[in-house]
């Protein structure tokens, strides 16, 4: 017989297979809870009947790996389903030894067992939830014509900035592990392929403790060609996450609740999403909180200010996103492209008081762009890069996401709990 998930199981015979998840050995009756990633189900053996599953009972543990064939009935006593199994085949897979773990046991214990926390029901939701997500945006995308390519992660030079990137040793040369896939989604552009994505891992070589920074995590990012202005990428993205947020909350919503609480109900945003200059932001959290920051530090948003658009959001706009623009250019790439008054084309995206998104219409002028790259002293760096432009290459933008980000924000975790496996300056293992 082959093996049913549990979420369909009926009344009638089948066969489930799961971790013990609660188990009461009792004189003459035994109930085991079993789960799998579907749902749980309970089994009720009459040992009477059957005589050769006593050793099989005896042995077993909690989270052992067991499987069981037999009928199952409706039944107003059972609160799971309302449905319980009497087993007429019984089968112990492996046995569980004592759990090094409990739910209250400290994060980087916890991180020690990975792959015991993650059978946490919590877990296994925050999982599922961020397939829907990922999936629903690929959905989004495809409909509109978007290709997915997968660029390298191994590069010759480093990307972006120089700074923050993993060297490692490629044979008889250096490498480096791509902090963006930036360079090759402009690549893409120049290509004629006009509209594409890519997930794939990302690389930060920054020594950050804080819950919302990972020396690895998984990006989620987009370019497309023949756009008019930095607007153009905003509506976008604004587009694309109120279509992921609707299908994650029509698939995970009540789940979320339940298991997280009321204030981490998915709520839809309403478009478009609220824009403000970076200076109008400053101002409104002086007028309205009496925060400020010294001069020096208006061209670029503060920790603190970040937090504080949470706030700010919602009181000026009753919205959870934010889109701050016009930041100083010394303070973005260099691959930016900039007004006639040097302001850099692009924006920030804050949710929930953290920034999710760095987004930008692209210089694709091949001498502005040589240009910008002598400014910040990286023309011999990125010469590779600047050859994509010497042959022709359409306006355009576009922007990256961060998938470990957005769940953390989802459900109120930190950016261990996650990723299915974190990575930090403390942590390779497991």
């Amino acid at each position: 017989m082959k093996r049913t998930y549990i979420k369909d199981v009926v009344p009638g015979i089948c066969r489930v297979s799961g971790f013990v998840e609660n188990f009461r050995n009792k004189r003459t009756m035994a109930f085991i809870v079993v789960k799998d990633i579907t749902g749980k189900l309970q089994i009720t053996v009459e040992k009477e009947k059957h005589p050769e599953m006593l050793e099989m009972l005896d042995s077993l543990t909690i989270h052992s790996v067991v499987t069981f064939e037999g009928e199952v009935v409706a039944s107003e006593y059972v609160k799971m389903g309302g449905k319980e199994m009497y087993p007429t085949f019984m089968r112990v897979d492996s046995v569980a030894d004592a759990l090094p773990i409990k739910d209250d046991s400290d994060i980087d214990v916890r991180m020690d067992y990975r792959w015991v926390d993650l059978r946490r029901d919590k877990n296994h939701l925050m999982l599922r939830m961020q397939t829907t997500l990922s999936a629903a945006m690929r959905e989004f995308l495809t409909e509109r014509n978007f290709v997915e390519i997968h660029t390298p992660k191994l590069i010759g030079a480093a990307s972006e900035s120089g700074s923050d990137v993993f060297e490692v040793k490629y044979f008889d040369t250096n490498a480096y592990l791509a902090q963006s896939p930036q360079f090759y989604k402009q690549m893409a552009m120049a290509s004629g392929l006009e509209r594409i994505f890519e997930t794939g891992p990302v690389f930060r070589a920054e020594k950050s403790y804080t819950n919302k920074h990972a020396t690895e995590f998984t990006g989620f990012d987009l370019e497309f060609s023949y756009i008019d202005s930095f607007e153009d990428v905003m509506k976008m993205e604004e587009e694309l996450l109120t279509y992921a947020l609707a299908k994650v909350k029509d698939k995970h919503g009540d789940e979320i609740v339940a298991l997280f609480g009321e204030e981490y109900e998915v709520k839809v945003p309403t478009l478009p999403f609220p824009r403000m200059k970076l200076a109008d932001v400053y101002r409104e959290l002086e007028e309205r909180y009496g925060y400020t920051v010294p001069a020096e530090l208006h061209g670029d948003l503060t920790t603190e200010a970040e937090r504080m658009t949470k706030q700010l959001a919602r009181d000026m706009f009753d919205h959870e996103f934010l889109f701050i623009t016009d930041y100083d250019a010394k303070e973005r790439a260099f691959y930016h492209m900039r007004d006639e008054n040097g302001v850099p084309q692009g924006y920030d995206l804050i949710w929930r008081g953290v920034e999710i998104t760095t987004g930008a219409q692209r210089e694709h002028r091949y001498d502005v762009l040589k240009a910008q790259a002598e400014e910040k002293g990286l023309a011999n760096d990125v010469k590779f890069y600047l050859d994509f432009f010497k042959y022709g290459c359409p306006p355009h933008g576009g922007f990256g996401i961060g998938i470990d980000r957005l769940t953390m924000l989802f459900l109120g975790l930190s950016i261990k709990e996650v990723q299915f496996l974190f990575r930090g300056p403390n942590r390779l293992t497991p």
